[in-house]
């Protein structure tokens, strides 16, 4: 296996005089499947934020490849997530008055990519997600499930290094649950692409090559996941 694609190491981070990360680290290469778990208030979601670049860890390094993004200025960083990281939140964060399918094009689009382009590329995540004939609906004209699979395409759509996924099921009920996040775990690795998920979900956690458990901000040695 070549290196890692992101790294982690000695992340700790603090709101004022609250630490809310200490000195955790993290790994993951391409085509792999993290879980990030633990208990409300562990440090996950500031795990997450560190490592896609979202805020600057107090203390602690992140690589992404041969980038040390921790040292990048905000808008390095927010250009960074916008070409070589891919997300998908628990809501889906579709914006409501675009049809689904510039709703995917929208990274490529502000990019610099010409709307004719990014709408044609855009359109061909539509059938590997099992959502075709929906580009033109907007996204209160589709269902949570639906609004998933298109949230999917959109973080997928710039074929980025990472794919960050925030509780990507928690608004799905189980079966539809299982069913979007096989897609996004099927499509990242199809596509190289690492993924790290948080998760509250003992049985999305199952279905990851990996899990990383935090408890206090702490991450003790990672653990496979169960077959």
């Amino acid at each position: 296996m070549t290196g890692p694609v992101l790294r982690g190491f000695g992340l700790t981070h603090r709101y004022g005089a609250s630490t809310v990360l200490r000195d955790a680290e993290i790994a993951v290469h391409a085509g792999e499947a993290v879980a990030v778990t633990g208990p409300s208030g562990s440090g996950k979601s500031t795990l997450l934020h560190c490592l896609a670049g979202i805020i600057a860890p107090s203390e602690g390094e992140v690589w992404l490849g041969d980038d040390r993004i921790d040292r990048w200025s905000e808008a390095r960083r927010t250009a960074l997530r916008g070409s070589r990281l891919g997300f998908v939140f628990q809501f889906g964060g579709l914006l409501p008055e675009l049809p689904a399918v510039e709703n995917v094009a929208l990274p490529l689009m502000l990019g610099g990519m010409r709307r004719s382009e990014a709408v044609a590329r855009a359109s061909t995540w539509f059938g590997p997600l099992g959502i075709s004939g929906l580009e033109e609906r907007r996204p209160g004209q589709l269902s949570g499930g639906q609004e998933q699979r298109v949230a999917i395409a959109r973080a997928l759509v710039t074929e980025p290094q990472v794919v960050f996924a925030d509780e990507p099921t928690g608004a799905l009920d189980s079966s539809s649950g299982i069913r979007v996040f096989e897609l996004l775990t099927a499509l990242a690795v199809r596509t190289g692409a690492a993924l790290v998920v948080v998760t509250h979900d003992a049985e999305i956690a199952r279905r990851c090559h990996r899990v990383v458990e935090l408890h206090d901000g702490r991450t003790p040695a990672a653990h496979a996941a169960m077959p």
